[in-house]
């Protein structure tokens, strides 16, 4: 089995208006009051969306999981990730901002989705040349800009009341670390098993010294949005930063519907993780990368700062979790039918390079797909409360949909 190469895989140019020409042939028009532009605590009010995947809309094209048939979950269709004006194309290659990304939170609200998957703090350019905008002011001049110089741009004539920020994962080499550990679950027997957790390429990114290094740079990050903010003509109480931490997207090591024993777990359920490394995935993996972004925002020192916390927000239709199952397991065919948000996943699969000539994206693995991003765009909708933002733990509220989202509170 070959390995990953995995999920570090995501400005739009504005046009050129002759102002000249119209001033030249409507003069009258120069004595004119000037039109009352959006900006600032002008116009409609608009959530912007910014960070990596877990944020983008990555997978949000598929509704759960099947082996049977790709059309059982496909929810956004091909054309899943087109995020241009005319939907026939990416603005930024593989940044797959899909449609069913949480900044969509209607009501009155518009939403602006500047997250790219892959995404770090800063800006870098990954190894298939895609471009990388982080929480930074980088300009090429050339049309390729980091997201806070985009954040600018947009908000200096658009009425921002709310940035919503997931940063940080991939500043830890999230998808290396799952990489590693399928890599060693493939290769190693359950009488041998080869965990990951113990690996120096991932104990490496949870040193003390690094992660010190990664929460100064989420903390910057912070920074750079209030500066674009402020240069927008913004002052700090005329919006508000809602920073999302991590979900959990496995179980713990008795939440699996399938055994370590042999290899169904990866080549059935696309969750090929030991459950020691399973474990320390939820124990300590994530609970390092949450508590970072965590003390980021104290670092910050943002006075309008909210908190959205997500660990536990997809508990109970996790990845391969007892509860819920692919499509051919629960006896549907369809994410349209009554019942299939409650009990399929809404973690998509992690694939490896056999997906090639598939409609699915390696880069997709393991990531909240559109049952998850509907969710927590509920729960961003709740975090923003009319208008007047607040913190809080997002979390599952029952069964069956509410206007096309699975019922979730934020408490």
């Amino acid at each position: 089995m070959s390995t990953l190469s995995m999920m570090r895989g995501r400005v739009r140019m504005t046009t050129v208006a002759l102002a000249a020409a119209a001033t030249a042939l409507l003069p009258i028009a120069i004595n004119a009051p000037a039109a009352h532009a959006d900006g600032p605590d002008v116009g409609t009010p608009t959530v912007v969306t910014l960070g990596d995947s877990y944020i983008s809309g990555e997978a949000g094209r598929w509704a759960g999981s099947s082996n049977a048939s790709t059309k059982y979950a496909d929810a956004l269709g091909s054309t899943a990730y087109y995020d241009n004006a005319t939907r026939t194309g990416e603005v930024i290659k593989n940044c797959h901002r899909s449609a069913a990304s949480e900044a969509y939170i209607g009501g009155g609200v518009n939403g602006y989705n500047l997250a790219c998957s892959g995404a770090e703090t800063s800006t870098y350019t990954d190894p298939l040349g895609n471009f990388k905008p982080g929480i930074d002011f980088y300009d090429n001049g050339f049309g390729k800009q980091g997201q806070a110089k985009m954040l600018q741009q947009f908000a200096a004539t658009r009425n921002v009341d709310m940035v919503v920020l997931s940063i940080g994962g991939n500043d830890f080499n999230f998808a290396s670390i799952v990489s590693t550990c399928v890599t060693n679950f493939l290769s190693s027997s359950s009488l041998w098993p080869n965990y990951c957790n113990d690996d120096a390429s991932v104990k490496a990114n949870f040193t003390s010294s690094n992660v010190a290094a990664v929460r100064a740079r989420i903390s910057a990050s912070l920074a750079n949005i209030r500066t674009a903010m402020r240069n927008a003509g913004y002052a700090d109480s005329q919006w508000t930063l809602l920073v999302q931490n991590y979900p959990s997207p496995v179980p713990s090591s008795t939440g699996f519907r399938y055994s370590q024993s042999g290899y169904t777990r990866q080549s059935v359920g696309g969750c090929g993780l030991w459950n020691a490394d399973a474990n320390w995935a939820n124990s300590t993996a994530l609970a390092t990368i949450n508590a970072t972004v965590a003390g980021a925002v104290t670092d910050s020192g943002l006075s309008n700062v909210k908190t959205l916390n997500l660990t536990n927000a997809f508990n109970g239709r996790r990845l391969c979790e007892k509860t819920v199952g692919l499509y051919e397991e629960v006896g549907l065919t369809s994410w349209t039918q009554p019942g299939a948000v409650d009990a399929t996943e809404w973690v998509n699969q992690i694939r490896t390079v056999s997906t090639a000539g598939t409609p699915y994206y390696i880069q997709e693995s393991l990531h909240p797909n559109y049952w998850a991003q509907m969710a927590t765009r509920s729960c961003v909708r709740q975090a923003y409360a009319g208008g007047t933002p607040r913190s809080g733990t997002c979390t599952i509220a029952g069964n069956g949909l509410v206007n096309g989202e699975p019922r979730m509170q934020l408490q």
